[in-house]
This record gives structure tokens, C-alpha cells and sequence, in this order.
């Protein structure tokens, strides 16, 4: 399977750049995996489709403001530094800009001095390893002088940094947000557990790899970014739970599906389990615990809609994007969203 059979075609003005005023007020594109059928409708009515014994499953993990900028010493030149994994004693695996200006050795200063850092190995992908030098909390430091690390289509600054956290972020890890959980609102959350669907909660720490295209032709070529993630008891137990009652497993997020995936055993059951996962999912794939899917609209070719395709069939997921695009919804990260059932 080529990675072009994933393209479409999308109008620049349909990317979404800033999030709507209220965070559940988006458009919702219902598809029917089954019979290809769609249902235009607004984000707080997903609980219209959720049922009494499903269960909810979200990625709880938080976006680190991990874009520091600063400059390099003693030439005082501009640098950035995107924080990608923390590899243990303050050392973090980073991208810097300018590269080619920040070979080993590189000194670099933040925030007045309050945060430096030096540049200690550099890595085959481009990437350098980065130990970082302060008095303190590293966290609060970063809360203080970060950014928050927004995707490359996204040129507008975000005003209010907490859009761009889910309102249940809870566990300090990711590069970027796991979007389709943007849209939820603590009264909508608690309208559903109302209903009698539960609430499982899961941990991804989403990768700077999620926004990197597949430069190989053949899908297969690809070579998935790994990225770490958790369930604890309390969520397989739940988990278990609505599999034996016959509910449903409804996934927001790719992240909440690609982790479930990866750690359900054969027969779709679960354990508390953690480690790392480069789980690729595309066409072919046997799914053995989702059963339903709320998703933000992916970047064409990408290994997001690769995992959707899989999940509700590569046409059905074409021509959903195709009618999305005529019907003008809002794509990507602070975009609208589907719900895959």
C-alpha cells in the first residue's frame, strides 16, 4: 500500500489556527463505519451516541511547555531548543535551531541565566542531547520560561497555553497535545459518567514524531517513532469490566487507541502494563479492544489517517474527509472532530 493512497487534497484556510471560545461547540462528522453513512452534528452531543455500560477511554498526559528560547554563549545568537524525552539527570533529547550552530560543547543560556544548558552529544536522526544546569524545580522553571511546543501549521500565538491542554491533563510528558480531547468540557465529562458510561484513563506521552511525514513510498517502509505510555490497574480493571459486560471501548484520541492497542493481550483483555510503543496501525490491522473511535481530522498521509483508515476502511475514510472539506469543517489540532462507529 503506497503512502499516497493516504493523500487529499486541503485548503489552507480549512486548517484551523486558534480554538473556538467554547471548547465543545465544534462540529462533529459522525461516520458509520459499516455502512459509510454520515451525520453532521456539534461536539456535546457525542453523548448522544455513548451508551449505559460503555466506557470513555482518555489520555491524561500533559503538554510540557517544552519550547525554550534563548541565546548561545558567548556569541549571544538566538537559539530555540524543543525538549523531545527526558533521558534521566537532566539530560534531554532536544531539536535545536540552528542546528549547524549547536554542535557539542555549545553553551546556552534562558531566561536571563536563570536556566542554562550545554549541548552534549549529537545523534544520528539530527537530534542532540541536551543537560541542563539550574537552581530549583526543572518543572516550574519550565512553566516559567516555556512555550507551548504548537504544531508547524499553526501560526497564530496561542493567547490562553491551557487550550492547548486537555481539562483532564494530568501526568507531565508530551510534545504536543493529544487533540481530540480538546474538545471535552468537565460538564460534558460529567454529563456522561451521569449517563453510566465510565470514565478509563490512560497515559501517552505524545512524541514530536506524531507531526512527521512518511517519506517512504511504501507504507510499510515506514518507521514508526516509539513513544511511552501506561495503563494502571484501576483502568484495565475497567476496561476488563466493560468487555465482560458486553460494553463498548470508545477511544479518544489516537494516542488512547494506539495505547490500548498495544498493550491488550490477544483475547482483548488487559493488565497494568507501561513501557514504550511504536505500534503502527494501517490497513490490515485486526483491532483487538476498540470498538468505537472520537478523532480529530489528520494531516493527508500521515500515520494518523493510516490508523483511521484502518480502523473504518480506507474509502469510507476518504470520502468522510472529501465531504469534510466540501462542508468547510475546521482541520487539525484545534480543528473539528468525527466520531468513528
Amino acid at each position: 500500500m503506497k503512502t499516497h493512497d493516504f493523500y487529499y487534497d486541503l485548503p489552507q484556510e480549512l486548517i484551523a489556527q486558534t480554538p473556538l471560545a467554547d471548547r465543545d461547540s465544534s462540529r462533529l462528522l459522525v461516520l458509520h463505519k459499516d455502512t459509510g453513512g454520515l451525520e453532521h452534528r456539534t461536539f456535546h452531543d457525542v453523548i448522544d451516541y455513548l451508551q449505559p455500560g460503555d466506557c470513555l477511554v482518555l489520555n491524561n498526559s500533559r503538554v510540557l511547555p517544552a519550547r525554550l528560547l534563548g541565546h548561545r554563549e558567548p556569541t549571544g545568537g538566538a537559539v530555540e531548543v524543543l525538549l523531545l524525552k527526558d533521558l534521566g539527570s537532566d539530560t534531554w533529547e532536544c531539536l535545536t535551531k540552528p542546528g549547524r550552530k549547536t554542535p557539542v560543547g555549545t553553551t546556552l543560556s534562558f531566561g536571563d541565566g536563570l536556566l542554562t544548558a550545554t549541548v552534549v552529544e549529537a545523534m544520528e536522526d539530527g537530534n542532540k542531547k541536551v543537560c541542563f544546569h539550574y537552581a530549583g524545580i526543572f518543572l516550574e522553571l519550565l512553566e516559567r520560561l516555556g512555550k507551548m511546543p504548537l504544531p508547524p501549521y499553526i501560526k497564530e500565538e496561542l493567547q490562553d497555553q491551557e487550550r492547548y491542554q486537555t481539562v483532564y491533563s494530568k501526568v507531565n510528558g508530551s510534545a504536543a497535545a493529544p487533540t481530540a480531547g480538546l474538545h471535552f468540557t468537565p460538564e460534558l465529562l460529567r454529563a456522561i459518567r451521569d449517563k453510566g458510561v465510565e470514565l478509563a484513563y490512560v497515559t501517552l506521552h505524545v512524541g514530536l514524531g506524531t507531526f512527521r511525514p512518511v517519506k517512504a513510498e511504501e507504507i510499510t517502509d515506514h518507521h514508526m517513532h516509539a513513544e511511552f505510555a501506561m495503563i494502571d490497574r484501576e483502568t484495565a480493571d475497567i476496561l476488563n469490566r466493560t468487555r465482560s459486560r458486553g460494553g463498548r471501548i470508545v477511544c479518544v484520541g489516537t494516542t488512547s487507541c494506539r495505547t490500548i492497542e498495544s498493550f491488550a493481550s490477544e483475547d482483548g483483555t488487559f493488565t497494568e502494563r507501561s513501557g514504550w510503543t511504536d505500534i503502527f496501525i494501517y490497513p490490515g490491522y485486526r483491532f483487538k479492544a476498540m470498538d468505537a473511535l472520537i478523532t480529530n481530522f489528520h494531516l493527508p498521509e500521515s500515520t494518523l489517517i493510516m490508523l483511521v483508515s484502518a480502523f473504518a476502511g480506507k474509502d469510507r475514510i476518504m470520502q468522510a474527509y472529501e465531504t469534510a472539506v466540501s462542508e468547510r469543517y475546521r482541520f487539525f489540532s484545534f480543528g473539528d472532530a468525527m466520531l468513528i462507529l
